[in-house]
């Protein structure tokens, strides 16, 4: 199992990313003193441990890490050894330089295509559910290791297949917290917390499937508790939060009806109208004379 340590400024294997500020791969074989201090972390890392068995602490909080565990540390968090060095084992450590606006929302940079509202999204999650270790998370295990592969290899397009592979990691870090979460929580609360999201991101292009993948269900019992809960399928219950809202705007603003419908979801004004007087029975301005 080869080893590797590529540190920003210092490896010109990483050079390419200038949002990676660390890549490594480090089999330990026996303990070293002050080999891991507890020091306050820079940037956004993420350590995924693939041999061995290791007691971290992350703002004076220690963690038992196992294999295949994913362990994840926010930037200015204080993370290290109690002991100061590491225990015997392999883990692979990444580290990544982004951007918290407001502290809260995660700007990833001009190299991702994942678009602004989706980062909005996996921002919530990762703020909402407060989780320092993702147990037996294999699949970040398998991008780390495709990442590994495409720098060392240099094959066609490896600069923009290790971006994408980032955004993976990002995509798959959120699902997998979304899942994890919801196991064994009672479906009104899980279904609030999705209700407050969507509010929040009326304007994006919602599916079934990414709903359902946040609150970590399958599509088809997904849709059978939204059903059940609410009396409206997903996108159905969707859209009478979109018109609740088009409602406040038309009566607390005024804003053009174009802009309305775009900011709530709606591709077109000749959608919306149509929308919303099928569900109202008055077509926006005609609602928005009257009150």
């Amino acid at each position: 199992m080869n080893q590797f340590s590529l540190i920003k400024g210092k490896s010109q294997e990483i050079s390419p990313w200038p949002h990676i500020m660390e890549f490594s791969k480090m089999k330990i074989q026996s303990v070293k003193a002050d080999s891991f201090l507890m020091k306050e972390n820079v940037g956004m890392r993420f350590m995924f441990v693939i041999e061995g068995k290791y007691y971290w602490t992350i703002e004076n909080q220690t963690f038992t890490v196992f294999p295949n565990d994913l362990v994840i540390v926010f930037p200015g968090q204080s993370f290290g050894s109690l002991t100061g060095s590491f225990e015997v084992g392999t883990f692979v450590s990444l580290s990544l330089d982004i951007e918290f606006l407001d502290n809260s929302e995660l700007k990833l940079g001009d190299w991702s295509n994942i678009t602004d509202s989706e980062q909005r999204l996996i921002s919530q999650i990762l703020f909402q559910k407060d989780l320092s270790i993702i147990p037996n998370f294999k699949h970040f295990g398998e991008l780390v290791l495709k990442i590994e592969s495409e720098m060392f290899a240099n094959e066609i397009a490896y600069k923009t297949r290790i971006n994408n592979l980032l955004d993976d990691i990002w995509i798959w870090v959120a699902r997998q917290m979304s899942k994890n979460e919801n196991q064994g929580r009672i479906f009104p609360q899980t279904f609030h917390r999705l209700d407050q999201m969507l509010r929040e991101n009326l304007a994006h292009p919602w599916t079934v499937e990414e709903m359902a993948a946040i609150i970590g269900l399958g599509t088809t019992t997904f849709t059978e508790k939204v059903k059940t809960f609410s009396g409206f399928p997903p996108l159905n219950y969707l859209i009478n939060l979109r018109i609740s809202e088009a409602i406040r705007l038309l009566k607390n603003s005024d804003r053009s009806l174009t802009d309305i419908a775009l900011d709530t979801g709606f591709y077109s004004s000749q959608h919306f109208s149509t929308t919303f007087k099928k569900l109202t029975g008055y077509t926006p301005g005609h609602f928005r004379k009257n009150n």
